[in-house]
């Protein structure tokens, strides 16, 4: 029995050490004398959409699949031509789908059927209509489009992360103000992402709060005005961010 007293004299020695010591260590770096306010917010930001997408295609009908193909490929050949004519360099059209099927119902039950669509990025949004216009005069039979696109999405994203930190940041001033306090550091920021038009922004570390600049090119805009057949309008870009405050006593 005496030789177990050293031991448990040993083993209470820590525990009392911790009691006296730093409070334990808190995940969330609050300190001792902070206080944690966790604020949500959004934000958003409008840009002016400066290239079109659309896809565009042509679908023949033969006797014959060999026929049906044949008359296919010098379709689809003088549409490419158009449309390079019309500005469209070769690297913005790219293949989307090539087919050929039996048709089983309908009228034309017997015969053959044949497609071939592109897809089409237009990089001067002013121009568009103009493509459009091409491929249809070339006998384009199949059309869909155009959706309006940002040629740099991300720049429209930060603008809109920069108005929801801006936003979090002065409600966490309110709290703190209501509190007596007053804000002390920031601990993190957490991006929760959002929407641009009908593209989804994921959630993801957050760049450096800095409001960046939407590049429109003022002849672009002057270019793609109420003459064009594709009015270009406005994009939102919406998205939101979480902030961890420490607030401390003034």
């Amino acid at each position: 029995m005496p030789c177990n007293r050293p031991f448990l004299a040993v083993a209470v020695l820590p525990l009392a050490l911790a009691a006296c010591g730093d409070p334990p260590y808190d995940p969330r770096g609050v300190d001792h004398d902070e206080t944690l306010l966790s604020v949500s917010a959004t934000g958003e930001a409008e840009t002016r959409p400066d290239e079109a997408f659309f896809q565009v295609g042509v679908e023949n009908f033969g006797r014959t699949g060999k026929a049906a193909s044949e008359a296919n490929r010098e379709d689809i050949a003088e549409l490419l031509a158009a449309l390079k004519e019309a500005g469209v360099p070769e690297k913005d059209i790219q293949t989307r789908a090539v087919s050929i099927s039996r048709i089983e119902w309908g009228d034309r039950k017997g015969q053959y059927q044949a497609n071939n669509i592109v897809a089409v990025t237009v990089r001067d949004i002013s121009r568009a209509d103009q493509a459009v216009t091409a491929a249809s005069e070339a006998g384009a039979n199949i059309m869909s489009g155009p959706d309006l696109r940002m040629s740099d999405p991300e720049a429209a994203a930060n603008t809109a992360y920069g108005n929801a930190y801006k936003a979090a940041r002065a409600r966490a001033e309110a709290y703190a103000e209501a509190a007596g306090m007053e804000i002390g550091r920031v601990l993190s920021i957490r991006d929760a992402g959002g929407a641009q038009g009908r593209r989804y922004l994921p959630g993801a570390v957050p760049p450096p709060v800095a409001v960046a600049r939407n590049a429109y090119p003022e002849e672009m805009a002057q270019a793609a005005d109420a003459s064009s057949v594709i009015q270009p309008g406005q994009t939102t870009s919406t998205v939101a961010v979480q902030v961890d405050f420490a607030l401390v006593e003034k």
